[in-house]
């Protein structure tokens, strides 16, 4: 089993940057692919995108192609996500997540097995 938590999120201009953190505790992080996903008010849980265990592999939701940035540090236990060129849509609570290798190309949040709590992003307009 592993352990998440997100930091990081906060209050951000439209056109602004931010960078998530999720910190992994527990059983051996670089045996996990990690994702990252979001949920805005009333909305279903959205997949932002995935990093391979390794880190080699990565791959990205179609809103967020070209603006956010996924990567991992397994020697920290800790997984980034950077966001450029924030929009007012962009705005949700963001969830880090982890599995076993192999799921990071899988978009359907309820085939994740391992969540964090989530941190609050609002990017005002």
């Amino acid at each position: 089993q592993v352990e998440l938590v997100e930091s990081g999120g906060g209050l951000v201009q439209a056109g602004g940057s931010l960078t998530l953190s999720c910190s992994a505790s527990g059983r051996d992080f670089s045996a996990y692919d990690m994702g990252w996903f979001r949920q805005a008010p009333g909305k279903e849980r959205e997949f932002v995108g995935g990093i391979s265990r390794t880190g080699f592999n990565t791959m990205y939701g179609d809103g967020v192609k070209g603006r956010f940035t996924i990567s991992r540090l397994n020697f920290k236990n800790t997984g980034y996500l950077q966001m450029n060129n924030l929009r007012p849509e962009d705005t949700a609570v963001y969830f880090c997540a982890a599995d076993h290798a192999g799921i990071y190309t899988v978009k359907t949040s309820s085939l994740w097995q391992y969540w964090g709590q989530g941190t609050l992003v609002t990017v005002s307009s």
